[in-house]
């Protein structure tokens, strides 16, 4: 099983609601910081250990707790043997606590300097500028000297944060440092994995300090908490093992309708996508000219042949019997002249998922409400645009947080949404996921169509269980990453073509599973 404190997200009110807990239980605020801080300086050994040469280390303090932290740190490293050298910008305004570690420091001889431009020599920086819960932008002096700290193009490990980053939304305030590590205090903040905040985190490592479980839950028990989805998670919702007396349509059968003569490739590589989730029997719906292709490159699909337009789209869908399909994925490649195809499948009650032109034609023919109102389960899959033009007139879009927009999206279309970008969401009114890793190697023509093809093969399989929905999704999510990821690292490639990707999903499961290096 996953352990919540190595995968929930926090807001700094909820960060803060934690700390009072522990504080009101009787752990002094100095002790904490103490414990924090010997745990943070020992990390850093370890991504800079001392060697033969002198190892210098520049500290940027701030006046608040996050620059005790930093201070604490400072002394451990001198006491280690690190040559270490301290700007604090704001000493006048130094906390109480603060202003104590730095009158420590002082005494021990650690160096102390009054321009940031002291620390230029410096083998590497601590960031103690900021911590979690800083909603003011960075103006004046201290901006000039993070953008100077920037500008030399050294490591720098921020403690918790990237000064400058918006602990809940991951926003730029104003400026702010571009860490190579970041070293999250407790508890992932959820600023971190924003969008808005990759290019400044560098690599995200959490430094436990042992919260007692029972104060996160009380805290977080009534918020909807964002998670990051786990390997232990995923393999926990792939589907069981086959009995040996299953058969194919036990095993799920999907429905895909997709597909034209502009878009022949959607539908051949949602088709491969769907095959590599293990899905018992995939029915393809797709204009007639495109049955003689299908048929020739995936002949164990069942490839049912469409009217169509004068421009090489489905202009009607034939008679089909919904009850056979356990899931329906419709809309790669569709085209927006099929409004019609959309509808009937809206109106259908299966379990439906939506991509690509299916979302276009909901946003630009008023779908909305018969897609909320539906009788069956729904899952979108829209990257930033087409989340935008699926909510024109919601409050909710364009707020600085992300994944709060995402949520708000699946509670108003009581759907479950996987929203794409670099941090991958997926939520629906009660649970969300973040996939932690993500890889340029999908930022690649086809790799949707893919994507949706496969998690609707999941879906069909997990119809027999008792799986959630947004669970499946999340994971199936997780492994086309991680496909992605194995093809780049295997071909030396900078993007992965979806023939190529669907293969590697295969593989992807196979070494989740153990079943391959």
């Amino acid at each position: 099983m996953y352990s919540n404190k190595t995968t929930i997200l926090v807001t700094a009110e909820e960060m803060k609601q934690i700390e009072a807990e522990i504080f009101s239980a009787g752990m002094p605020i100095a002790s904490l910081m103490e414990k924090v801080a010997l745990k943070t300086a020992q990390k850093i050994t370890e991504l800079y250990p001392l060697n033969r040469k002198k190892v210098s280390v520049g500290f940027i303090i701030g006046c608040g707790h996050n620059g005790g932290d930093g201070l604490v740190i400072a002394r451990e490293l001198y006491h280690k043997g690190y040559d270490v050298t301290i700007y604090v910008p704001l000493i006048a305004k130094l906390k109480d606590l603060t202003a104590q570690h730095f009158q420590y420091v002082q005494s021990l001889g650690i160096s102390t300097v009054q321009n940031i431009t002291s620390l230029s020599s410096c083998d590497f920086i601590v960031d103690g500028l900021f911590g979690f819960g800083l909603t003011r932008k960075i103006v004046d002096d201290l901006a000039e000297d993070i953008k100077t700290v920037n500008s030399w193009q050294k490591p720098i490990i921020s403690v918790d944060i990237p000064s400058g980053i918006n602990s809940d939304t991951g926003a730029v305030l104003g400026v702010a440092i571009r860490a190579k590590y970041t070293l999250c205090l407790g508890l992932y903040k959820k600023g971190i994995w924003q969008d808005k905040a990759l290019e400044y985190i560098g690599q995200v490592k959490r430094i436990d300090f042992d919260i007692p479980s029972s104060f996160i839950d009380k805290i977080t028990s009534e918020s909807p908490s964002a998670k990051l989805l786990t390997v232990d998670r995923v393999k926990e919702i792939l589907p069981l093992p086959r009995h040996v007396t299953t058969y194919k349509y036990k095993q799920g059968h999907l429905l895909l309708i997709c597909g034209s003569k502009e878009y022949v490739g959607a539908a051949l590589l949602s088709a491969y996508g769907a095959r590599s989730s293990g899905v018992g029997m995939v029915t393809i719906v797709v204009p007639e000219s495109l049955k003689p292709l299908i048929n020739s490159q995936l002949p164990e699909i069942l490839v049912i042949g469409c009217r169509e337009t004068s421009l090489g789209s489905i202009e009607t869908l034939p008679l089909l019997d919904w009850e056979k399909y356990q899931w329906v994925c419709c809309g790669m490649g569709l085209t927006k002249e099929a409004v019609s195809v959309v509808e009937k499948v809206i109106s259908s009650g299966c379990d439906i998922l939506l991509d690509a032109d299916a979302l276009n034609i909901v946003a630009n023919y008023y779908l909305l409400d018969s897609l909320k109102n539906r009788q069956g389960k729904t899952v979108l899959t829209p990257h930033d645009g087409e989340f935008e033009r699926l909510f024109p007139d919601f409050s909710f879009v364009g707020m600085a947080d992300r994944i709060e927009e995402t949520r708000q999206g699946a509670i108003a279309l009581n759907a479950t949404i996987l929203r794409k970008g670099a941090k991958t969401i997926i939520s629906d009114n009660i649970h969300t996921w973040i996939i932690p890793h993500g890889t340029p190697a999908l930022a690649r023509g086809g790799s949707g169509d893919v994507l949706s093809g496969f998690i609707g093969g999941l879906l069909a399989q997990n119809s027999f269980t008792d799986t959630i929905n947004v669970d499946t999704v999340a994971a199936a999510a997780w492994l086309h990453q991680q496909g992605g990821i194995l093809a780049s690292e295997d071909l030396s490639t900078l993007g992965v073509d979806g023939v190529t990707l669907s293969q590697y999903i295969l593989k992807a499961v196979n070494k989740l599973k153990g079943n391959g290096q």
